[in-house]
């Protein structure tokens, strides 16, 4: 019955893939390109490459005109082609006249079937839907994305379920009484780009900062959320503000109306000063909204564009969770990227100089390079990573000011008290390719009921000591996960795919706790979305 589904689906795929007909339209410059890893590797070798001052990498999802320098013909790793359907064709022709657009219509799809060796039991993933985009004139997009189904995960995944009642990147979990769960999620925008330098947004997605697989400062993690957006483009400098509406879950008793609003406002300023260096500067507040004690909606104060939020709290003698940050990443011989980040959620210079452990020393750092086009191999592409964040870093005196939305981090998915080391490999030859991506972090969690700092739903006012804090500290899990997978792109155009792949993964820590999680599975899917299952 299964394969059934599968061929019809397919069926349907291939009809509306190669049926669709687009209106004259060429070159939308206000469409967002998916966050997506497929993407970001073609993305990358062309940026790398041909670098230039106009492109700024580290600020995603990418705006349509700021790839106008992009061409397919200089991408020899073709990973994921920019000239297809999702994307509008390509970025790079101009339209013959104006009042066009064009209308697309396209399926999404993820079927996979896994087999968890831990507990000897089948689970599936069957879900799909419709990503619908319009665009007119070239300088307004609308764009929607709906999908819903049933999954079931393995142990390793399925724990978390449990814990926090929502899905990775795909909101609620509704449970069924065979242990799998229903989940539905929506995510579009409308944008307009009035000229050449500005564009607004408003919309219900996910923004991702930096040129890692992680992110310290926002990734794309958690569900996705309502936003207002600003985005600059003026010489070597990009500018991005805005504003979110968060759901926070601290009080959440099954009832929607038990959740809580919190809200946020991002600045993230990219300039870069070389074809070779990009330099950026992030820096956030986040506020509950009405709680038990008082009533409070979107704060005014904040709607400034350009202020730093420091100065700003302290005029306003405000107790909001603000934090800063720096990404640079630097380009070597055409094939070789150098990247970092620092976080600061509290900086005082004083105590990190003394080197006592104080409690609200919060800040974390990552490192990585990625090699593409590796040793002059065509599709070989090599990435390596670490990071570590202190204990208490993303958290707040009030839960529900914590930087996490719908009960899932804004950052790293390890909260924080963790160090983290990563690898990939991924070889691509015509429409085969393999990957290997391999994990190995310290955790530091709880011990006997103390809140040692990894859990960032914890206030920070239960800490149990002001100093001697250290990083990994409480109770070491030592986490380890492989993650082999062979892909055969059926529809390149759509970003269809086939699956195999195999997971290892293995858990022990200092209470001689220690568990082994084999997992093998196939699916057929358009993956266009990250959906992370490696924490």
């Amino acid at each position: 019955m299964l394969y059934k589904k599968i061929i019809c689906i397919l069926f349907i795929l291939l009809a509306q893939a190669f049926a669709i007909k687009l209106c004259g339209q060429d070159n939308p410059q206000a469409q967002n390109v998916f966050i997506n890893d497929d993407a970001q590797q073609t993305i990358d070798t062309w940026n790398l490459t041909k670098p230039n001052t106009d492109f700024h990498s580290s600020f995603k999802p990418y705006l349509s005109s700021t790839l106008n320098l992009f061409s397919d013909t200089v991408v020899t790793n073709y990973h994921f082609p920019i000239k297809n359907k999702f994307l509008s064709k390509t970025f790079n022709e101009g339209p013959s006249k104006r009042n066009q657009f064009n209308f697309q219509a396209l399926p999404l799809l993820n079927l996979q079937l896994g087999y968890d060796m831990l507990n000897s039991k089948v689970v599936s993933e069957t879900y799909g839907g419709a990503h619908i985009k319009l665009n007119i004139n070239n300088d307004f997009t609308f764009a929607l994305n709906a999908i819903g189904g049933r999954v079931s995960f393995p142990e390793f995944n399925d724990t978390t379920v449990k814990s926090t009642s929502v899905i990775s990147g795909l909101g609620r979990a509704y449970k069924n009484t065979d242990g799998s769960y229903n989940f539905s999620n929506i995510s579009g925008y409308v944008s307009y780009s009035p000229n050449s330098i500005f564009n607004l947004q408003i919309g219900k997605d996910k923004h991702f900062i930096g040129d890692g697989y992680r992110s310290l400062l926002l990734s794309d993690l958690s569900n996705n959320n309502p936003y207002f957006g600003i985005n600059a483009n003026i010489w070597k400098i990009q500018y991005n503000v805005w504003y979110s509406w968060m759901q926070d879950f601290s009080r959440y008793n099954g009832q929607e109306k038990s959740l809580q609003n919190k809200f946020g406002t991002f600045h993230y300023l990219s300039f870069n000063p070389f074809k070779e260096l990009s330099i950026s500067f992030f820096e956030n507040v986040v506020w509950q909204g009405t709680d038990t004690n008082r009533v409070r909606s979107f704060d005014i104060n904040y709607l400034n564009p350009i202020v730093f939020y420091r100065p700003q709290e302290y005029s306003v003698g405000s107790s909001d969770n603000s934090m800063m940050g720096l990404n640079v990443s630097g380009k070597l011989f055409g094939c070789l990227k150098l990247y970092a980040q620092a976080v600061a959620d509290e900086f005082y210079l004083k105590q990190i100089r003394a080197r006592t452990g104080w409690w609200a020393n919060k800040q974390g750092w990552q490192f990585g390079t990625k090699y593409v086009n590796a040793f002059k191999v065509k599709g070989l592409t090599l990435q390596a990573e670490y990071n570590e964040v202190r204990p208490y870093t993303y958290s707040h005196g009030s839960v529900q000011q914590n930087y996490a939305h719908y009960n899932q981090p804004l950052a790293h998915p390890f909260g924080a008290n963790f160090k983290e080391y990563l690898g990939f490999i991924s070889y691509r030859a015509n429409r085969w390719m393999i990957s290997i991506q391999g994990l190995m972090a310290t955790i530091g969690t709880d011990t006997m009921g103390s809140n040692l700092g990894q859990n960032i739903f914890l206030s920070y006012t239960t800490r149990p000591y002001e100093y001697g804090h250290k990083t990994t500290q409480g109770n070491k899990v030592q986490l380890m996960q492989s993650d082999i997978r062979f892909t055969y792109y059926l529809i390149p155009q759509l970003n269809l795919r086939a699956e195999l792949g195999y997971i290892q993964r293995s858990i022990k820590d200092d209470f001689n706790f220690e568990m082994q999680s084999p997992y093998i599975y196939f699916g057929i899917k358009t993956s266009i979305h990250n959906f992370y299952r490696d924490f």
